[in-house]
């Protein structure tokens, strides 16, 4: 896929969409791989799920269980449906590595 361009910004992706390097990411990136996926606006509540699939994909390298992120930000059990119909792109808006296809075929469900 290469460099997109959000303001002064650019955002190195894969392929797929994925952002190359996870360090790379902040709030203003975010904002420009949304728009890059269609997403209108990232309301606070959309925020809070991104930080939150951030944070504990730092911290277990692995990624969280969607009801667990909604449990956990205190939003209702279906946020992140709710908010990005397609939790794939919350990953990609997140900035975190591509999931595995078994996690992929869990999120579709």
């Amino acid at each position: 896929m290469g460099i997109i361009e959000y303001g002064d910004v650019k955002i190195e992706l894969d392929d797929e969409g994925y952002l190359k390097n996870f360090d790379d990411w902040n709030e203003k990136m975010a904002c420009g791989l949304a728009e890059h996926a269609g997403v209108d606006e990232l309301s606070k509540e959309r925020m809070e799920v991104i930080k939150f699939m951030r944070d504990y994909y730092r911290q277990y390298s692995a990624f969280p269980i969607l009801n667990s992120v909604c449990r956990n930000i205190h939003q209702p059990k279906d946020c992140v449906n709710e908010d990005f119909v397609d939790p794939v792109v919350a990953w990609k808006i997140a900035g975190l590595p591509k999931p595995s296809e078994e996690v992929i075929s869990y999120l579709k469900r």
